[in-house]
């Protein structure tokens, strides 16, 4: 009888807090996942809906941690890697699932199947829809991200307020330059030597910043495997579809807080410092800073103050927690190079080109 390798152990875990209506939704598909050799860890930060019981319940199978308080996204993950001790259980991948994905039966499939085949990559992620909606792209993550040239995020499928239709014009496996964490799958040994999520960012960004972080050469080179840092993709024959805007909806003033304080973060701690001129971080400030403040000036003309304030509160807070990462900042030849050098807003707001492949045809990405 040939021998038949065992299936890779993969460990899905789910955050939680008072969201006991997306359990109900979502949480039957991702127990009905057709994969031989899986676990779901749910972390709950503390809910005060009953969501651990009605798990415990329904899904005994289900390995409920429960926080001693609200711990958000970041370190409500870290711990429940380190709490639920699922690093002793043989796992090869993690999957940081949102509480309000929905996913196929066969989902988990194909990104096992991409990872086995290429052990470059530290990270992965799937096609990411719409829950109703499912033949349009979803706000969090799409097809895969990018940033430009002045830090600012988009997907295939999503450029600032244009959302695409799926039309199969980004089912390419292909490399990005960061994977949603509404559903990420990372290699153990990537997710390990990079220290998790960065706590400080507590919500937003966290998933930018550890994509970028492990491209970095430094991580890459304290695991033992070379000098070549770990690449990112998106596997589109996996297609999971999320509700989205369940932590922090949309016009959130703590929302736009966290979103500008964590990119300005992620932009300082890993871009290299300059030498003898101010860095790459202090040239795209110089630029940022203005064009933020005119969007902190247009909520304040619709009426959005909470919005608007919360723009420089967290110019403010960046500035004070920088100091934090000075020392881990990369050197030149560990720093990850972006991909795309243009700005969405010459190319976006200027130009009127409003999705990833007008954008690319305009100025292509340096490296894939």
């Amino acid at each position: 009888m040939p021998h038949t390798r065992r299936p890779p152990r993969v460990v899905v875990v789910i955050v939680s807090w008072n969201a006991l209506p997306l359990l109900k939704t979502c949480l039957p598909s991702v127990m009905a996942t057709e994969y031989p050799d899986f676990e779901v860890v749910l972390a709950d930060n503390a809910s005060t809906d009953g969501s651990a019981e009605w798990v415990r319940q329904q899904f005994p199978r289900v390995h409920v941690v429960t926080h001693a308080e609200n711990w958000a996204f970041a370190r409500g993950n870290n711990e429940a890697v380190r709490e639920a001790g699922v690093q002793a259980l043989g796992t090869a991948y993690y999957v940081f699932l949102n509480n309000d994905v929905e996913v196929p039966p066969g989902w988990l499939t194909p990104l096992v199947r991409r990872m086995e085949d290429d052990p470059t990559l530290g990270a992965l992620q799937p096609k990411l829809l719409r829950h109703d909606d499912r033949g349009a792209f979803e706000y969090a993550g799409a097809a895969g991200g990018f940033i430009d040239a002045l830090g600012y995020p988009f997907t295939r499928g999503r450029v600032l307020f244009t959302m695409e239709r799926d039309d199969g014009q980004y089912d390419d496996a292909r490399d990005v330059f960061w994977a949603t964490g509404a559903a990420l799958m990372v290699r153990r040994e990537a997710w390990e030597v990079s220290g998790g999520f960065d706590e400080q960012f507590v919500m937003h960004m966290e998933e930018i910043d550890l994509c970028w972080r492990l491209q970095r050469g430094r991580a890459h080179r304290a695991a033992g495997t070379g000098t070549s840092p770990w690449r990112i993709g998106v596997e589109p024959k996996s297609r999971v579809f999320h509700i989205g805007g369940a932590s922090l909806p949309q016009g959130s003033s703590q929302k736009t807080f966290l979103n500008f304080r964590n990119n300005l973060l992620m932009l300082y701690k890993n871009l290299p410092p300059g030498r003898f001129l101010p860095g790459p971080f202090y040239r795209i400030l110089a630029v940022r800073t203005p064009l933020d403040l005119l969007a902190a000036g247009r909520a304040a003309l619709f009426g959005r103050w909470g919005e608007a304030l919360a723009i420089p509160r967290a110019y403010l807070a960046a500035h004070r927690l920088k100091s934090r990462y000075s020392a881990a900042r990369p050197a030149r030849d560990e720093a990850a190079p972006l991909p795309w050098r243009g700005t969405l807003v010459w190319h976006y707001m200027v130009r009127g080109r409003r999705t990833f492949t007008a954008l690319v045809k305009a100025r292509p990405l340096e490296r894939t």
